[in-house]
């Protein structure tokens, strides 16, 4: 790696902003009685400092651009400051970074205050040696400034990434090299005129500028459990929009199924026809489709530094498996570990529900399979190895999660749950 210490812009670098930029400017705008100006228009606010462009792009006096500023920043600290989202591969580059030995700073002309609030909440912040950016009352933040006290702050052979003409000026004005991402906000044009040492058309034609023939992270493995009915369905589609939101490219895949031939099995087990399978019979045909799917699906987008997310994996053998069908925990375990290998999750969501609730509510929504025809006794001892399983101190990686409560409830908890283990990988 040619340079050992990274600064990033926010805005049209790390994050895709412009709802909560454009919206609350034109809320700002609009309260000081300047209406007529559409979202596309006020994109030009991404970059410079909100008093300039107030003035600028409006027609401002210094006195409307003041109260314009403050009345930005009462629907920014509310509300448009999470209407945002991380590019997508920009994780998978952090994470890259970071094996390498690289420091990585963030600086931005947004106030620090929302800043370190967007990186935090969008889990850019693990990643960060340091994060620069004005505080409030500085009307006319310097980008310059900004950068230099960042590089200062890391020391090492710095470089500026940013999407606008400011954060290359910013950078030049330092005789910092820079590379200019036109997959932002700025165009190609006013990159190279500002005198861009680089410029990147994409997340993946920066990763390879700034890493070269370095080794890349991995990507995460996330798996969903618990009874059916439990709402996994529901929950498994907020988990991957979320992840989407934080910037990850996401692989979603099913147990048993993944591939054709993980399918086909699925159907195998799964089929009412299929009463006189012997339930270890049941437990190989699991394994083997488990084994089919790490190696056609799993492994592959892992390696491609990919999230993974997983509805249902060994866990639920071993539940349903070891417990329901009574050929034991540790045996159903043993029998898995030549189909995983080391493959196994990085963070577990664990949707707890008794079993009588849970079967309740999947017995309404659709015809039951094969399994879910099993007596209630047979979800009880389910239920129990479920409860046993995850009640062992060594499993830290499971987001445990009550639900029976309303569904956004769920969702909430189950988010901040995952976000609090997947930010310390």
């Amino acid at each position: 790696m040619k340079y050992t210490t990274i600064l990033f812009d926010l805005d049209g670098t790390l994050t895709r902003s412009e709802k909560g930029i454009t919206r609350s400017a034109l809320y700002a705008a609009e309260k000081l009685g300047f209406t007529g100006y559409t979202e596309e228009q006020f994109k030009a606010f991404i970059g410079p400092p909100l008093f300039a462009s107030f003035k600028s792009i409006c027609g401002m006096t210094d006195e409307q651009a003041d109260l314009a500023v403050t009345a930005y920043r009462e629907r920014f600290s509310t509300i448009g400051w999470a209407e945002n989202e991380v590019y997508t591969g920009i994780p998978l580059l952090l994470r890259s970074l970071k094996k390498n030995g690289a420091k990585i700073a963030m600086a931005t002309a947004k106030p620090q205050v929302f800043a370190e609030r967007i990186a935090k909440k969008f889990g850019l912040a693990p990643y960060l040696d340091a994060l620069v950016g004005p505080d409030f009352a500085v009307k006319h933040a310097s980008k310059a400034d900004i950068v230099k006290k960042a590089a200062e702050l890391l020391g090492g052979v710095p470089v500026m990434i940013g999407d606008r003409c400011y954060d290359i000026e910013g950078g030049r004005a330092n005789g910092i090299d820079t590379i200019g991402v036109c997959y932002g906000y700025g165009t190609r044009e006013e990159l190279e005129a500002a005198g861009a040492t680089q410029i990147a058309a994409t997340v993946e034609e920066l990763t390879n500028m700034l890493l070269g023939d370095a080794p890349r992270a991995g990507g995460v493995f996330l798996s969903m459990e618990g009874m059916d009915g439990c709402g996994k369905t529901t929950q498994l589609g907020a988990l991957v929009e979320h992840l989407e939101q934080l910037g990850w490219d996401v692989q979603l895949t099913r147990e048993p199924g993944g591939d054709a031939i993980a399918e086909k099995i699925r159907s195998l087990v799964l089929d009412p026809a299929n009463k006189t399978m012997f339930d270890e019979t049941e437990a190989y045909l699991y394994a083997a489709s488990r084994a089919q799917n790490v190696r056609a699906l799993i492994r592959p987008a892992l390696e491609a530094g990919r999230a993974v997310v997983c509805d249902r994996f060994v866990d639920s053998s071993i539940a349903y498996q070891g417990g329901g069908r009574r050929l034991g925990s540790d045996e159903i375990a043993a029998l898995n570990r030549l189909a995983v290998g080391d493959t196994l999750p990085d963070v577990t969501v664990y949707l707890r529900m008794p079993p009588e609730r849970a079967l309740s509510r999947r017995l309404s929504a659709s015809e039951p399979d094969r399994l879910e025809r099993e007596k209630s006794s047979f979800f009880e001892r389910t239920y129990q190895a479920y409860e046993a399983l995850f009640g062992q101190e060594n499993m830290a990686r499971v987001a445990a999660v009550d639900a029976s409560q309303s569904i956004g409830d769920v969702t909430r908890e189950m988010l901040a749950a995952v976000d609090e283990r997947l930010f310390t990988l």
